[in-house]
Order: structure tokens, then C-alpha cells, then sequence
């Protein structure tokens, strides 16, 4: 009822490709304002951890939101997060790292360069310290699945471990802003209205797309393939995310925003859909945390010591994509 209010009657919600549209568009805006954003009070990895994830990761906690309607989907839910974690950590970054290979720490020259390469330094302790928590957060989870399921109770850690890394950032924020002497600009409140709205769009089309793959409509795809096509699917906020800011120069977002998007499936949307139905844990588990732990620690190390990801690294990365999906939809 509430999208009969919302949407006009000629925009036909039953066409998958009008529904792919509006996903397209509303990922586009808040991409738009993320972007508005980081001049009104949140900075470069800051933003890229608390604020960006929320928005490219929404379809997948809308996609968790959704799967708790019917029990049993909780198998699909932890795919569609291994797929879209790998693939923003493999291919997205690894496509980012060939396409353009660029600094996250700039080397610094006299006067304005030297300070801005200090705060990108900054940048680089906070990447570091992103990527030991994405590590931690794999790992917790990988400890909880040891006995092939997810319950109720592993589901609170993952939540609790999430709201906590959360709750550092907004502190982080106010404390820079205190120190900066400077407080959030009040556009922002509209900035995130119109992140709300497009919040609802991607909800609207995740909700259609699934129902249309549930029906049956559509002959290459059954609900067996529904945790990978949304994992696939949802990765397009992270790549227009990863395209843009690659193009301004920016890798630091580059790399926070594909790693705070996986903070928001690992632990978030497991977690959440863990609080409602367990999870049994698929055979393709062990390879996609494998890959997700690795590529941590070749970033961590490859940032720490160089600060920067070479080409060389996304050709690798290519390759273990390859071989993640191999074992996910070929065996």
C-alpha cells in the first residue's frame, strides 16, 4: 500500500529493469550527497567508514530485512554478504588498484602539501586500524560458525561488536570537530532526508526484485541463485563509489568505503538475521573468509609499508575473485 502512495502509477514495478533503474538512481543521489557531505563536518576516512557504508551497504541490510519474512533464508542472506565483501575486497579494489594505482599518502612537499600529506597520514592510521577491525570482525565470525550454525546468541555478539565500532566513529567525529572548533553544518539534515529517500527507493527495489525472482518470472534465475545475484547486484553503490573517488584522486576513500561496506555485512546483516532465524553455514564459508582475512593482511601490510596498492595487487586479487566464484556457483 505504502508504494502505491509513494510511486506513480505509470512506473511499472513489476519490470525488473525499471526496478534495476531505480536502484541505479538511487544509489547515483547518495552517492551525490556522501560526496556534499565531507565538506559540512565528516573527512576523508571518517566519512568512508560511518557514513558511506550505511548508504552502499543499505541493500544488503534492506536484503536481510526482507529475508526475515519467510524462514529458512538465512543461508541466502550469508551469501549474498560473503559475495558482496569479496567482491568489493577482490574485484572492486582490485579493478581501483589497476585502473589507478594512486597514493593514499601523497608525498609531501613544502608548506600546503606537507600538511595535507600529514592529514593523509592521519588517514592511513585510521585505514590500518579499519582493516585490523574487519579482520576481527571475520574472524569473530568464523569462530561463531565453527559449529555450521548461527543463532540467536552468536547473532548478538556480531550486532554488539558492530554497534561498538560504531559508537568510536561518531566520538572520533565529535572529537575532531571539537578539536577543529567547528560543528556540523545544519544542510545536512537535508542531505540526509534525501539519503532517507533513496534509503526507501533501494528498499522498494530490493523488495520487487526479489518477489519477481520468487515468482518465477524471470528464466535464468530461481531463489537458489538469489543470494549471489543480490551479493553481485548490491555491489554497484561500492563500484560507483570506487569509480568516482578514483577518478578525484581520492584512493583513501576508496579503500575506507569498500572496507566500511564490509563492516555493514560482517557482522550487521548477519547478525540481524541471525536475531531472527539461525543461519546454517554453505561450503563455500571457509573460502570467502580465507579470501576476506587475506586480503586484510596484504592490505594492512601493502598501506603500512608503501601506502599505496600497486597494479600487480589487483591482477592477484582478479585471480581470487576467480577461484571464490568457482566455488560458490561452479561446485
Amino acid at each position: 500500500m505504502l508504494a502505491d502512495l509513494s510511486i506513480p502509477r505509470s512506473v511499472d514495478l513489476a519490470n525488473p529493469w525499471v526496478l534495476l533503474g531505480i536502484f541505479a538512481l538511487a544509489s547515483a543521489v547518495m552517492i551525490w550527497r556522501l560526496h556534499a557531505m565531507e565538506a559540512k563536518g565528516f573527512e576523508g576516512t571518517v566519512l568512508g567508514t560511518l557514513i558511506m557504508p550505511y548508504c552502499s551497504g543499505a541493500a544488503n541490510l534492506i536484503f536481510a530485512f526482507v529475508m526475515t519474512r519467510t524462514p529458512g533464508n538465512g543461508q541466502k542472506v550469508l551469501e549474498n554478504c560473503l559475495v558482496n565483501n569479496v567482491t568489493n575486497l577482490t574485484l572492486i579494489l582490485g579493478l581501483s588498484a589497476i585502473l589507478c594505482s594512486a597514493a593514499i599518502v601523497p608525498a609531501g612537499g613544502g608548506g600546503k602539501a606537507r600538511k595535507s600529506a600529514d592529514f593523509y597520514r592521519l588517514y592511513r592510521i585510521d585505514l590500518l586500524l579499519t582493516l585490523v577491525a574487519m579482520g576481527l570482525f571475520t574472524g569473530v565470525l568464523w569462530a561463531l560458525a565453527k559449529d555450521g550454525v548461527l543463532d540467536f546468541y552468536d547473532g548478538l555478539v556480531l550486532v554488539a561488536l558492530f554497534l561498538f565500532w560504531q559508537i568510536l566513529h561518531v566520538f572520533e567525529v565529535l572529537k575532531t570537530n571539537v578539536r577543529k572548533n567547528r560543528s556540523l553544518h545544519w544542510t545536512i539534515i537535508i542531505d540526509l532526508l534525501l539519503i532517507a529517500t533513496c534509503a526507501y527507493g533501494i528498499y522498494l527495489s530490493v523488495d520487487h526484485l526479489v518477489t519477481w525472482v520468487e515468482k518465477g518470472d524471470s528464466r535464468l534465475f530461481t531463489m537458489a541463485d538469489l543470494g549471489w545475484l543480490s551479493g553481485v547486484l548490491m555491489v554497484l553503490p561500492n563500484a560507483i563509489l570506487a569509480i568516482y573517488y578514483a577518478r578525484a584522486g581520492r584512493q583513501d576513500i576508496v579503500v575506507s568505503s569498500q572496507i566500511g561496506d564490509a563492516h555493514i555485512c560482517i557482522p550487521m546483516c548477519i547478525g540481524l538475521y541471525a536475531l531472527f532465524d539461525p543461519i546454517s553455514i554453505p561450503g563455500f564459508f571457509q573460502t570467502g573468509t580465507v579470501i576476506i582475512l587475506g586480503a586484510a593482511a596484504l592490505y594492512f601490510v601493502l598501506i603500512a609499508a608503501l601506502g599505496r596498492l600497486h597494479r600487480w595487487l589487483g591482477l592477484g586479487f582478479l585471480g581470487a575473485y576467480t577461484v571464490f566464484a568457482y566455488q560458490g556457483l561452479v561446485r
